[in-house]
């Protein structure tokens, strides 16, 4: 073989290497924030000696778990060692993990199945004409990079007109960690956007290999300290439905329960809706513009 198809063949084997590689080193970091945060007594252990990091240290893990010292420091160091399921449940265990931290460590092993989601990359007309026909209550499409795919009128005149926007703004998760209208009338946009960043994170297990996914975080790190501070936690969630309060101008204090509806395989896109939870909410969202 000459050089230049050795190099080829090199630089094949590094790209189809990449996203495993990419997901050892996440999954590396995530045992390793899991594991700083617990002490000896949280997991039934005795205080012995000086220590010199935070949390447990990798062989009181792997005394937990019943796998061998020099194993689970592999897997730390983000080394490419087969993992069986069996294993990984001791670890989970062993880590106090709870039922989306286990879901995440699992995801990031490749032990269910390790191919990207694909998320359906438009909305169908049928999804628009239910968009319309919510009104007056706010409603948005996303898909789990929360970049907003459709809206109505009602969602707009919440968090401003999306149309403005230019398109690789038009991201929740970007507006919730830069200036925007979705940030001023999110009344509790500091603690909703630690959530939205669990789940971020959660699903971005599925696609830390894909350009879009890295181009986002890498934006949102340069921009955000905020941001950057809560990415560090490791912090992983689920989607799920809850309560939103908005104070949007010349409207009033909207409190809204909003509720997912998938629209793709697992937890990809989805439907957003937002409803009243009170009846100065209902009266006050049939005030909302309709852009009409």
């Amino acid at each position: 073989m000459t050089p230049a198809a050795q190099d080829a063949a090199l630089s094949a084997a590094q790209r189809r290497s990449a996203p495993g590689e990419a997901r050892r080193h996440e999954l590396a970091a995530f045992l390793r924030s899991r594991r700083e945060r617990l002490g000896p007594e949280q997991v039934g252990l005795p205080m012995t000696g000086r220590r010199r990091t935070p949390g447990l240290r990798r062989e009181e893990v792997a005394q937990l778990a019943a796998v061998g010292v020099t194993w689970y420091t592999w897997l730390e160091q983000a080394r490419d060692i087969q993992v069986s399921a069996q294993v990984l449940d001791a670890v989970a265990r062993a880590l106090l993990l709870d039922p989306s931290e286990r879901a995440h460590l699992f995801t990031l092993a490749g032990t269910d199945d390790p191919a990207p989601v694909k998320e359906c990359p438009s909305v169908t007309p049928s999804v628009r004409l239910l968009l319309e026909r919510l009104a007056p209550y706010p409603a948005v499409v996303l898909n789990s990079r929360y970049q907003v795919l459709a809206y109505n009128a009602q969602y707009t005149a919440v968090v401003g007109d999306l149309d403005r926007m230019a398109p690789e703004d038009r991201n929740l998760m970007w507006m919730a960690f830069t200036p925007s209208q979705f940030r001023e009338v999110l009344i509790d946009y500091r603690t909703e956007r630690l959530g939205m960043v669990a789940r971020f994170r959660s699903a971005m297990a599925d696609h830390s290999s894909e350009p879009a996914w890295k181009a986002l975080l890498a934006r949102l790190l340069k921009a955000s300290p905020d941001f950057a501070e809560v990415w560090q936690r490791h912090d992983v969630m689920r989607p799920g439905n809850g309560i939103k309060r908005f104070q949007v101008p010349d409207v009033g204090l909207l409190r809204c329960e909003y509720t997912n509806f998938w629209l793709s395989p697992q937890l990809g896109t989805r439907m957003i809706t937002y409803t009243p939870l009170d009846d100065e909410t209902r009266a006050l969202m049939d005030r909302l513009p309709t852009g009409a």
